[in-house]
Parts: structure tokens; sequence; C-alpha cells
């Protein structure tokens, strides 16, 4: 008998990050950070690249200069670009030369995703024209100015159309990227990243930015102790009323507060918990969905599916089909 050989490793996704002068060292070390290698014990699923228009010296606004060799050409073997940042001064145009290197890796089919101020060369590219879009808060107003075919959002986290996304400011675009990192490799490769940088594992792309806090609102405004208390409940049947009596207020102050700092509802938020945990359980165990169920507060395999198909257009089993492929790929 010939002995079977290997399968071979599946290719890495490439990511090119594409850095101009001055470069924000913060987010450029966001995306880094999620799309580099996390030690052995997680599998490495992406090739990290950075490159610029001028190869040579880049200068960052942390104090250091980066060497970058490569040129935009490098764009043009990406499977994501991704701009982290674009720190110039309110005006100042994107060279052309960048904008059409963006364009058609795009055209060729490449994802394009951009990170906080990163979203004014996917603008001069043509890349958000007639789409919704974020960007920080402190340079939304410029960006609907400058780009009035664009739907600037300048309240979201991030915005995703799958062939381009936008995050808000660098910490935001921890969570966009984390966001792309649960749609190329599953929910429970993400959870195992997050886990890895020491950060939640999710955060909505709807979520508010948070620009100014209201200068009256106490700290014990903070939602934080009662999600930790919800997450820790999936598999119990929670309502808003339940929510309010452990967070102490009422239920119309705590839908108000939900809406204020996360951009939904407390059941909303709620559900899209136990949808996430369902896809890590149908990524990482054999388990029927009955029991995925229960374990996710849904009841039942009617209502898990049903909630599932609605939240990603799909069914479970079709969902857990397509993640152990990729997996054996």
């Amino acid at each position: 008998m010939v002995p079977s050989l290997p399968s071979p490793l599946p290719a890495r996704h490439r990511i090119v990050a594409l850095v101009g002068p001055p470069q924000s060292a913060l987010a450029l070390a966001c995306a880094s950070e999620v799309f580099g290698e996390h030690g052995p014990d997680i599998p490495v699923r992406y090739a990290f690249e950075v490159c610029t228009e001028r190869p040579g010296r880049v200068r960052t606004r942390a104090g250091y200069d980066l060497t970058v060799t490569a040129g935009l050409d490098a764009l043009e073997r990406a499977d994501t670009v991704l701009v982290p940042g674009w720190d110039q001064p309110p005006g100042t145009e994107v060279p052309q030369p960048v904008a059409d290197a963006v364009r058609r890796a795009h055209v060729r089919g490449a994802r394009v995703v951009s990170i906080c101020t990163g979203a004014f060369v996917l603008a001069a590219a043509g890349l958000l024209d007639g789409r919704r879009a974020a960007t920080h808060w402190a340079r939304s107003a410029e960006l609907a100015t400058r780009f009035p075919q664009i739907r600037v959002d300048p309240a979201a986290l991030y915005v995703d159309h799958g062939d381009v996304a936008t995050s808000a400011g660098s910490a935001a675009g921890l969570d966009l990227c984390l966001h792309l990192v649960s749609a190329d490799q599953g929910a429970a490769y993400a959870r195992r990243v997050a886990r890895r940088l020491v950060m939640p594992p999710h955060r909505e792309g709807c979520q508010l930015q948070y620009a100014e806090l209201p200068a009256t609102a106490p700290v014990t405004d903070s939602l934080a102790p009662l999600l930790d208390w919800l997450t820790a409940r999936l598999d119990q049947p929670v309502s808003v009323a339940d929510m309010a009596a452990h967070a102490q207020v009422s239920a119309r102050t705590l839908t108000r507060r939900f809406t204020e700092q996360l951009g939904v509802s407390p059941g909303r938020w709620l559900l899209d918990r136990r949808i996430d945990a369902t896809r890590a359980l149908l990524e990482e165990t054999d388990l029927p969905v009955e029991t995925i169920a229960h374990r996710v507060g849904l009841s039942s395999a009617v209502n898990l599916r049903r909630r599932f198909h609605t939240a990603l257009r799909t069914t479970p089993a079709a969902y857990r089909r397509a993640f152990r492929a990729r997996t054996a790929e």
C-alpha cells in the first residue's frame, strides 16, 4: 500500500498594510498584533506585510522611524489591503499613485480595509461612494464634506461591506480586525486570538464611539459589570427585567444606557452573544444542535435554527460543515 501524503497546509491569507508618513504607530500595531503570529498554541493563518509609496524610512508619530522595503507593487499580491491611518493635515490630497494602486487591488478582488483616517485613502480610491463608512469622530465631518457621496457614520465603531471595511479610531481598529478574523477563520479562532491579546472577543460595529462622555454621567453608569454577569449566564433565560433588577435600575433606564453606550437594545446584545457562543460550539465540538441550544440559552433546536438563520443567513449544520471543511484544508 502506498502511504498517503500529508495534506498540504492551507495558504495563509496575505495582509498588506499600506503606510505613509507620519504613520500612526498605534493603528499599525493594532493590525499587526491581530494578524501576526500568536505563539505555538494558535495556528498561523495570516501573512502580514508592510508597504509604502516610496520604500525607505517612514516617520511615525511615536518618535521613531520604520524601514519599509516594499513599494506599492506589494498590493498586487494582497488578499487584504489594510490602510492603518493616513494622518495628513486636513485638506491634504491622497497621492494619485496610492489611490490608483488601492483601486486596482480592489478591482482584482482584494478586500480593502481602513483603520481610523485610513478611510480617506479608500474614499480617494472611490471605494466608499454610495456606502456607509466610519472614521475617527474628530475627522468624520471633514470626510463627509470632502466626499459628499459617502454616508459617513460618525458614531459607528466599524462598518463592514464584505469587500470594503472601515473603522473609527485605532482602538476600534482592533475590533474591526477581530471581526474580520472571525469572518475569515471562525468565531472560535477569533476568540483564541482575543484571549491572547487580553481583549473581549467581539464588539458590534454599531456600538457607539466614545467621543465625549457627558460630564454629569457617574462612573456607576458603566454597563461592564452587568455585561460580565450576563456573559457568565448565557445558558440561562434572562429577561430585560432580570437585567434591570441586577443593575438596580428600571428597565427603561437600562434600555437607555444600552442604546447610549452600545448602540443596541439589551435583548439584541444578549442574542448576539448567544449567536457568537453558538458559532464557537459548532466550530469546536460535535455537540448536537439541541444540546448547543440549551448551552447558549436558546431553549430548543428549533429556536436556535431560526435565530441563527436570521443572524447569519445559513443553518447551523451548513455553518458547521463550512468551518469543518476549512479547518481540514
